[in-house]
């Protein structure tokens, strides 16, 4: 399994969100400049997080992005699905129901639910509060005035 550019940059989205808001819009521009990511690639990577309902989009003049809850609400786990998809380490796992002509006598079926089942445990753990009190090594900070 691997999480994809899409992935990736929604978390670092969502974290600049958490980190910079401070109760009022983030503009694009701005996230997109802190997070090296172009405003293109970003607006796509916003459209899925306002459909999941995960931002709010404000428009007009002080208009922007803003989390739709208290970034201790959210999980890792539920960001990266909500851009991946489901988080499976192989195709047969899915769908709710397995539609492997070959599961019931699959030697690895248990192993690859065990490794689905300790990846989404794992990033169900973390929260956008955990990763946004993560300090930003001073060389990566902006004092431009």
């Amino acid at each position: 399994m691997k999480i994809s550019t899409k992935g990736r940059y929604a978390l670092r989205f969502m974290v600049d969100l958490a980190q910079n808001s401070g109760g009022e819009c983030v503009s694009l521009k701005d996230a997109s400049r802190r997070q090296g990511i172009s405003i293109k690639y970003l607006e796509q990577i916003v459209a899925i997080l306002v459909k999941e309902g995960l931002i709010r989009s404000i428009r007009g003049n002080q208009g922007g992005y803003m989390l739709a809850k208290t970034p201790s609400e959210y999980t890792v786990g539920e960001i990266l699905r909500s851009v991946e998809g489901n988080l499976v380490p192989v195709a047969c796992l899915e769908n709710q129901v397995n539609l492997c002509p070959r599961k019931n006598v699959c030697p690895t079926i248990g192993f690859w639910k065990g490794l689905q089942e300790v990846v989404n445990k794992y990033v169900d753990s973390y929260t956008l509060e955990d990763l946004a009190k993560v300090p930003v090594p001073e060389e990566h900070l902006d004092f431009i005035i």
